[in-house]
């Protein structure tokens, strides 16, 4: 099997390492062989160690990106990362070839089951709500499914939101003039926006309004014609606030609506719209559910565990 990774604007250095220490070190623990020419790099060998590699150089991509440096000790956690059990067989997996989008650091594909049928949910309907805890790639993936549907010329126009509601903090205690005070709800969505776009690419699309990141409130009357719209954290949006944004869907538009249903920060769990909304839209033509599991998680595998553990203790509780 041979798959290719192209580096774009990369330094191949600051990547690869000096005297390609990174490489030799990914090689030494994953049996694969990697071949660098020029921008490309060719990873040969059996599909599993070929995938592994795959991933690990995407994520060393991601890691120099965001970071602007990358170390030995930040290669070595990242092959014990992708080495590591996820709760699935990968070679029972056969769609981690299926594309959602080709950022600036490489292709964005499904890692795991629910992750694929997360996209395919995606494909059949024009809304979809994806359910899932953290590390499982909800938010991610929906950035991504968006900014491709941008770049594809399919919607004229990202809205991407969250309710401003984190452990009972209201915008008006918080210092700084509005924007200063809802950037920290939106940075997870800056975040993602930041890995598929370059940072002046995605300046100019914010500056134009093509892509907008609001606190959830601020949909209000509003109609959203041949858009994308994302609702991140959705289990903190209350009943009503879920109706409003799902009504702001105008003709040739999407929407994707993210949340975890066992971190919810309202006053009463019953508060909230995500909770609700899965009773009441649950078989309605047009509107697809994606539910996503610890096996699905996708970070560190500590991240598992700890949500294993808290699975746990919830269970034993009732």
């Amino acid at each position: 099997m041979e798959k290719t990774i192209k580096l774009k604007s990369l330094e191949p250095t600051t990547l690869l390492g000096v005297a390609d220490v990174h490489i030799k070190l990914i090689e030494s623990a994953i049996s694969a062989t990697i071949i660098v020419r020029g921008e490309l790099i060719i990873i040969q060998g059996k599909k599993k160690p070929v995938e592994q590699i795959y991933e690990v150089i995407n994520e060393m991509m991601v890691t120099l990106i965001s970071k602007g440096s990358l170390t030995v000790r930040n290669v070595q956690n990242l092959i014990s990362i992708v080495k590591s059990e996820n709760g699935y067989s990968q070679e029972d997996f056969q769609s981690s070839d299926i594309v959602i989008h080709y950022g600036k650091n490489g292709a964005i594909v499904t890692k795991t089951p629910g992750q694929l049928e997360y996209v395919n949910e995606m494909k059949k309907n024009d809304i979809v709500f994806s359910i899932g805890p953290a590390g499982t790639g909800k938010t991610f993936l929906a950035v991504a499914f968006a900014v491709a549907a941008l770049e594809n010329n399919e919607v004229d126009k990202i809205i991407l939101c969250r309710p401003a509601v984190e452990a009972g903090e209201n915008l008006g205690f918080l210092p700084g003039d509005l924007q200063e005070k809802i950037d920290p709800y939106l940075a997870p969505i800056y975040d993602s926006l930041r890995i598929m776009l370059s940072e002046n690419k995605l300046a100019k699309l914010l500056k134009q309004k093509i892509i907008e990141v609001v606190p959830l409130a601020y949909m209000r009357g509003r109609t959203m014609d041949s858009s994308f719209m994302i609702l991140d954290e959705a289990q903190n949006a209350t009943v009503m606030q879920m109706k409003m944004f799902l009504t702001r869907l105008g003709i040739g538009s999407k929407a994707i609506i993210t949340g975890d249903v066992t971190q919810i920060d309202l006053k009463h769990r019953t508060d909230s719209g995500l909770v609700q909304v899965s009773h009441i839209l649950k078989n309605v033509k047009g509107i697809g559910f994606a539910t996503l599991n610890r096996s699905d998680v996708v970070r560190h595998p500590l991240v598992m565990r700890i949500i294993k553990a808290y699975d746990d203790i919830s269970s034993n509780d009732k």
